[in-house]
């Protein structure tokens, strides 16, 4: 029962934290900082964990390397999604993450010799189709030409790099998980996001900070709720992680890309509502085969 809260708990607080994160983008903040910002509420949020001794500091020192790099990329992905929100709809960018399947599939062939089945192959395909319908949103334009707009647009090609710094870090996010719990994985990976952030704002964006700083001050419920729905989103996802096979779970978390399409709707009136519902269910479904196959071999 719990098990499946988690699961509810992280389909919706995903969409939910681009909201704030678009938001946050079209006041101008810069992305760098937008992260930056809800690490610090985070790692805030969490400090209490340790006066409690919930999070103990005696751990393997694999821990320590595997959270470090989940950290860095952890920061990397999230500024790439934030510039992708900027340029992009969020009822197109949520979708998108159905990739991350065809992504790990294309890997099994090169890396581990793994030839798709008709199931994984029947998933790249909707997957492929579901983003004619999702992006194909010009009526100027031919139709023939969505998909090649579609890799061309910039906020697109953000979204693909996040995507694949993210799919890296699941790979040492369930690392450092068998080192630890849930719980510890969560507060160090909140922790370490902070100097990170800090680092790269201090070097990229350092005549900013003024600038941000008082934005942060006119907009700081809007951040308060970021790092609400981000911790949210990490833990629950990290809790269902410790209980269901990683695939499985991806899987499971498509679902929050029909939200996301109609946050897109509602909050920044995006277009074409039902047919990107359309594409993105076909997309979630495509998702679903591939995973599937890999966990009937």
């Amino acid at each position: 029962m719990l098990t499946a809260l988690f699961v509810v708990a992280r389909i919706v607080a995903n969409p939910v934290s681009n909201v704030f994160q678009k938001q946050l983008t079209q006041r101008a903040a810069n992305p760098l900082f937008i992260i930056g910002a809800t690490d610090a509420i985070l790692a805030v949020a969490v400090l209490p964990l340790f006066l409690l001794g919930a999070v103990p500091l005696a751990l393997a020192p694999g821990f320590w390397t595997n959270m470090a790099i989940c950290a860095t990329l952890a920061v990397a992905s999230n500024v790439l999604l934030v510039y992708a929100l900027q340029s992009a709809d969020l009822s197109v960018l949520g979708p998108i993450n159905a990739y991350k399947s065809v992504v790990s599939l294309v890997l099994g062939v090169f890396l581990l010799g793994e030839i798709p089945g008709p199931m994984g192959a029947g998933g790249v395909l909707l997957i492929v189709a579901g983003s004619y319908f999702v992006v194909d949103r010009d009526p100027t334009q031919p139709r023939s030409n969505a998909l090649a707009r579609f890799f061309r647009e910039r906020g697109i090609q953000f979204r693909f790099a996040a995507l694949a710094v993210s799919a890296t870090e699941a790979i040492f996010l369930k690392k450092t998980l068998l080192l630890s719990s849930p719980v510890t994985t969560f507060v160090f990976w909140s922790i370490l996001g902070v100097p990170i952030a800090a680092v790269a704002m201090a070097l990229l964006h350092r005549k900013r900070l003024g600038t941000e700083i008082v934005l942060f001050r006119l907009h700081w419920r809007t951040y308060a709720w970021l790092a609400a729905t981000t911790g949210i989103m990490q833990l629950t996802s990290l809790l269902t992680f410790a209980k269901v096979p990683v695939g499985y779970s991806l899987a499971l978390f498509q679902l929050s890309t029909l939200i996301s399409v109609f946050l897109g709707y509602r909050y920044f009136q995006e277009g074409q509502i039902r047919k990107r519902l359309l594409g993105s269910a076909i997309m979630a479904a495509g998702a679903v085969l591939i995973v599937l196959q890999g966990h009937s071999r």
